[in-house]
């Protein structure tokens, strides 16, 4: 059978329901058009209770207020006011039901005794969308949610990670003073194993390497090594510690190389033993500068 959009029906719908009301209409199916009207009201209904609840959050106890809003919203027909009232209350409810809940949890993880102000969240929204009275631009805006969302993550993460940090930072700070660290400005830390003498690579080099990265606690994450197989990629298309040691590092060397958190991944968790603030330590051989295909 064809499918019928949404729109089509509310068509069908105005007419039969007319006189209905906000009760549940009563079918009369006297003619052809009145039979395959409630024919294919009820065939687009499929789904539709599992959509409403699991997509809408719809509470099934109150199915009676939900035929009162559809019927409502049925009988509006081409009404440009009842239209813009409905898209209202819809998105409304998915700021509500949706948005703020998936915001609260970017931004508190699982603790539910913080939120997100919803009356400013309501004034910027509405602002944005009038384009009127608003504080900011929509591209200052997005960029300045960008930067406080980190901000108050990372705020949120360190309360339960910040042990990392500390460790981190009490390693390094001890590390620095023994035999052989050299300390770049960035604070990464490296070790000589072996002397190259080969090209250093700039930030956009093609480099061919072999590596091991481990945890402050020795846990190996990653390893070119286990997987018999080098690795090639460009020097800026790493993590900053990364990048920093190696257009620092000729070809032909094998550093240990030594990464604060905050050239690392800083408060974000990457897989099951990378946690948020980890400093890393990578064994890292640069094999090739811009390597032939």
């Amino acid at each position: 059978m064809k499918k019928f959009t949404f729109a089509a029906l509310a068509a069908v719908a105005a007419v039969m329901m007319n006189s209905c009301g906000n009760g549940t209409p009563k079918a009369n199916l006297k003619s052809d058009i009145d039979t395959v009207s409630y024919a294919i009201g009820m065939a687009q209904t499929q789904g539709l209770k599992d959509y409403l609840v699991g997509r809408l959050g719809v509470d099934t106890t109150y199915m009676d207020e939900f035929i009162k809003g559809l019927n409502e919203g049925a009988n509006a027909g081409d009404d440009k006011k009842k239209a813009a009232y409905y898209a209202g209350i819809q998105i409304g409810q998915q700021i509500s039901g949706q948005m703020v809940k998936g915001i609260n949890h970017e931004l508190f993880g699982d603790d539910s005794t913080k939120t997100i102000s919803l009356k400013n969240f309501m004034a910027g929204f509405v602002a944005g969308t009038t384009g009127k009275d608003g504080l900011m631009t929509i591209d200052s805006a997005s960029m300045k949610a960008q930067e406080m969302m980190r901000s108050i993550k990372a705020k949120v993460l360190e309360k339960e990670f910040g042990a990392n940090k500390k460790a981190g930072e009490e390693f390094l700070a001890k590390n620095a003073k023994a035999e052989g660290i050299v300390t770049l400005p960035s604070g990464v830390q490296y070790k000589v194993l072996k002397e190259g003498n080969g090209a250093i690579p700039s930030d956009t080099s093609l480099v061919k390497v072999n590596y091991e990265g481990k945890t402050l606690e020795g846990k190996v994450f990653d390893s070119s090594y286990k997987r018999n197989q080098p690795t090639t990629f460009r020097a800026n298309q790493v993590i900053p510690g990364w990048k920093d040691a190696l257009t620092h590092m000729p070809a032909g060397s094998v550093w240990e190389v030594y990464i604060p958190q905050e050239q690392a991944y800083g408060e974000r968790q990457q897989g099951t033993d990378i946690k948020p603030f980890s400093m890393l330590i990578f064994k890292i051989e640069l094999l090739e500068v811009n390597p032939k295909k």
